[in-house]
């Protein structure tokens, strides 16, 4: 039966702005969406209040193993991994050092230097990367974390067109093992199972949201 993840009614703001209104949709072991829309319509807001970091301002998100109800402070903090838009790296530390401080941190051992061409890179610390670098290192983090569900924002922006590939491959594993991934990205993946195109509430939606 596998994980599965529900999000009934769900309607997000960002301070007085309604940004997503009566949102729903169900994800499944093996499936992903891809979630696009304009600049400022909620992806991130999204993928955010998913991974638990915002509350939203109305509707449920709840998680599902074999049909039995997981707890939010479960799932949210033990099957999610959040990959957001600006990679969470220690400026400070070494590569070598951020991903053993990962590996500790998830009780498990490193992964992905090598097919993420990470080895040259070891004995730099974080600060000195560049932007695809910086991501590249993050989707080590990613494989070591070996969560259910990838929420991912733009994570292909900033690599060249090898490592979009390779971490496509990634993702296209980690579904035929049984997880599942929701991205924010400007074009739908090939791979994906749905489509979610985050549209702005009405005039009347908004009005109603205020009072």
């Amino acid at each position: 039966m596998g994980v599965s993840l529900r999000v009934e009614g769900l309607s997000l703001k960002k301070g007085y702005n309604l940004l997503i209104h009566n949102l729903n949709f169900t994800l499944k072991s093996g499936e992903a969406i891809s979630l696009y829309g304009e600049n400022g319509v909620g992806k991130t807001t999204l993928l955010r209040t998913l991974a638990g970091f915002l509350t939203p301002f109305a509707g449920a998100i709840s998680a599902y193993e074999n049909d039995v109800h997981i707890e939010p402070e479960i799932w949210q903090g033990r099957r999610i991994h959040f990959l957001g838009h600006h990679d969470a790296l220690s400026p400070s530390r070494t590569v070598a050092q951020e991903l053993k401080f990962h590996a500790d941190y998830l009780g498990g051992a490193v992964a992905g230097i090598e097919m993420l061409n990470l080895t040259p890179l070891l004995d730099l610390e974080t600060r000195y990367l560049s932007a695809g670098q910086k991501r590249r290192l993050s989707c080590a983090k990613l494989l070591m974390a070996k969560r259910s569900l990838w929420l991912l924002d733009e994570p292909m922006a900033p690599l060249d067109v090898d490592h979009r590939a390779l971490l496509s491959g990634l993702m296209q594993a980690h579904l035929a093992a049984g997880g599942m991934i929701i991205a924010a990205v400007h074009d739908p993946l090939p791979f994906a199972t749905r489509i979610l195109k985050l549209e702005r509430p009405t005039a009347k939606e908004r009005e109603a949201a205020s009072v």
